[in-house]
């Protein structure tokens, strides 16, 4: 595979400073790759890409008339990221998750943030994040969320920024374990001479986390999932096989003397901890929607009275919302009065008068968000888009403002990525994922998704991109 000729094109590039020239954490790696024969990279290409298949490594497109599940791209040029560069991400993430678990505490109950008029107090009662019906709870040794999926991006400069916070169901974690699986065989001889630090403990860390909200001796732990129509099924089911407990529907669970059980052939089983991978309101048709098939009648009251702990808590979307991000910055300050270690990017909310007018006056150069979107739909990248594009948001943003976001549009970094039989960049992001126990546990590296479309800045799975395995070096 040729290296001299890879060009960098002016972007900030992870692995090349120069055109042909590697990083120095990057040199071995790219030597190493440019010493295969003619094809033989490719041929590795596709040898990951038949294992990956094998494993049945898919995800689910809702509304894809085309056929329902679909392979995860993979591309087996790893990025790697310096163990100094790593130890800041890692402090960062800490930071961010510790204020936002506070603060989702604080808006349920004391609500002093609110009256202390650090975040407006109608953003939280428009949030549809907010849920009324967790006013007042506090979940087994205050913590709302176990897990958190945190969507890191680098600018031109090199520089790491929060992009957004995902602390309801994130998910995306089984494509990282799978990618290092087949990345050890794709390229094992590179494991020998890079000290390249784990991912495998991740199953076992998230059981200890989940254990630890339980005072049985031997909790007994679920994973709740809607099914197997989930888009993240294929993730749920590896999971509960690699943590060894049960995967459940709602149907398996029954609240029965005020405590959750699970119907087994031998009988009813105590449930001490469901890892819910269903969204808030469908938990308990008696609490949120009353149609719900997919919760459990009366999970909610035995979640208040304590007799089962639910990860992550029922409420934790009112953090998760776009509108609620641009305030992370003064929670860190509020809360643990320490500066932000990881930047937002800058976020105009369109809730606001000032902000909104400079939305509207700026669409060609700014990425409009919907404050509850997800997977990359329902946004306008405005470099990219036509005319009609930016009338039809402008229109939708002065009928409902509260519902968008505009962020400047960044100058993602790239990484290396093989195209047919040469390599060029593509953009990239990362998903580290953080869980909170008795400790807290920060997945070294994480989910780098791709945007495997020339130009493109969009790296959701849903939207044609794909995923490489994060190497953090030692």
């Amino acid at each position: 595979m040729e290296m001299t000729s890879y060009d960098p094109e002016g972007y900030y590039d992870e692995e090349f400073e120069a055109p042909g020239q590697p990083r120095p954490g990057c040199r071995l790696l790219m030597q190493k790759l440019a010493s295969l024969s003619g094809g033989e990279l490719y041929r590795r290409q596709k040898a990951a890409e038949s294992a990956l298949l094998n494993l049945g490594v898919t995800f689910n497109v809702y509304g894809n008339e085309a056929g329902d599940e679909r392979i995860f791209p993979f591309d087996v040029v790893p990025r790697v990221i310096q163990a100094p560069e790593w130890a800041r991400i890692e402090q960062g993430l800490m930071q961010r998750v510790a204020a936002m678990n506070l603060f989702i505490e604080d808006v349920y109950n004391d609500r002093k943030i609110l009256s202390d008029h650090v975040v407006p107090e109608e953003l939280i009662a428009s949030s549809t994040g907010f849920l009324p019906q967790c006013m007042g709870l506090h979940p087994p040794k205050g913590v709302w969320f176990h897990v958190a999926g945190i969507d890191l991006v680098r600018d031109g400069e090199g520089t790491f920024y929060v992009l957004e916070d995902n602390i309801r169901c994130p998910s995306g974690v089984a494509y990282v374990l799978e990618n290092r699986q087949v990345m050890k065989q794709t390229l094992s001889e590179l494991f020998d001479v890079y000290r390249i630090r784990p991912v495998d403990d991740y199953p076992s860390c998230l059981l200890e986390t989940l254990q630890y909200f339980s005072d049985s001796p031997s909790p007994r732990v679920v994973l709740l999932t809607p099914g197997i129509h989930n888009s993240a099924y294929y993730e749920h089911s590896l999971l509960a096989q690699l943590m060894g407990i049960e995967l459940v529907e709602g149907r398996d669970l029954e609240v029965v003397g005020g405590a959750v059980h699970m119907r087994t052939t031998n009988g009813l089983r105590r449930v001490d901890v469901i890892y819910r991978r269903i969204n808030d309101e469908y938990l308990d048709p008696r609490v949120f929607r009353n149609d719900s098939i997919l919760g459990v009648p009366g999970l909610m009251e035995a979640y208040r009275k304590g007799r089962v702990a639910i990860a992550n808590a029922p409420g934790t979307g009112v953090a998760d919302d776009k509108s609620v991000y641009p305030y992370v910055p003064k929670m860190i300050r509020y809360y643990l009065d320490e500066e932000p270690i990881l930047p937002n990017v800058p976020t105009f909310v369109c809730s606001d008068e000032k902000d909104r007018r400079h939305v509207l006056d700026n669409l060609d150069k700014l990425v409009v968000k919907a404050a509850d979107g997800s997977g990359g739909y329902g946004m306008l990248i405005g470099p990219q888009s036509s005319a009609g594009e930016r009338e039809d948001f402008a229109m939708k943003i002065q009928a409902q403002p509260r519902k968008y976001i505009a962020q400047p549009t960044l100058s993602l970094s790239r990484v290396p990525t093989i195209v047919g039989d040469r390599l060029e960049g593509r953009h990239v992001d990362l998903r580290p994922f953080v869980l909170t126990g008795k400790q807290r546990y920060v997945m070294p590296g994480g989910l780098t998704r791709v945007a495997l479309q020339k130009g493109s800045l969009v790296v959701n799975s849903s939207q044609g991109g794909g995923s490489k395995d994060t190497w953090v070096l030692s």
